[in-house]
């Protein structure tokens, strides 16, 4: 093997070895249904400030009167605290009207809550004081 070779597969093994796939990111339109908007108002349940998105949980009364619990996704903490958020600018009991979009499969988170999944778009308190307004669906 010649010294070009050997240079070049060198080349290939540190960049393979120091490669290491990023995490899968998901689009608005790869998740959520533009065709499939929802509004709800209920009672602030708990906020998970994570990454890679933050997380509001409602509870909802159902059209039979049983609570129902709603995930909306919303932009990172990073973006949240850029407009202004802070971990405590929802707390639970705080009543809220989220306006969003469904998640297509239409089934619940998958973090063993059985929260309905939804991306926000607008959450406003009763007093119409609009406390986060998401991006647009592309």
């Amino acid at each position: 093997m010649g010294t070009r070779t050997r240079i070049l597969a060198g080349a290939a093994l540190l960049v393979s070895l120091f490669s290491s796939p990023s995490p899968g990111h998901h689009s608005f339109a790869a998740e959520y249904d533009s065709d499939k908007p929802v509004t709800v108002t209920g009672a602030v349940d708990h906020v998970k400030w994570v990454n890679p998105h933050a997380y509001i949980y409602i509870n909802v009364t159902g059209e039979d009167g049983a609570p129902v619990l709603w995930a909306f996704e919303t932009l990172s903490p990073n973006a949240l605290a850029r407009q202004g958020w802070t971990r405590s600018s929802l707390e639970p009991g705080d009543e809220v009207k989220i306006e969003g979009f469904m998640a297509k499969d239409g089934l619940p988170l998958s973090d063993g809550s059985g929260a309905l999944h939804a991306n926000s778009r607008a959450i406003t308190r009763p007093d119409g004081t609009r406390v986060y307004g998401g991006p647009a669906p592309r």
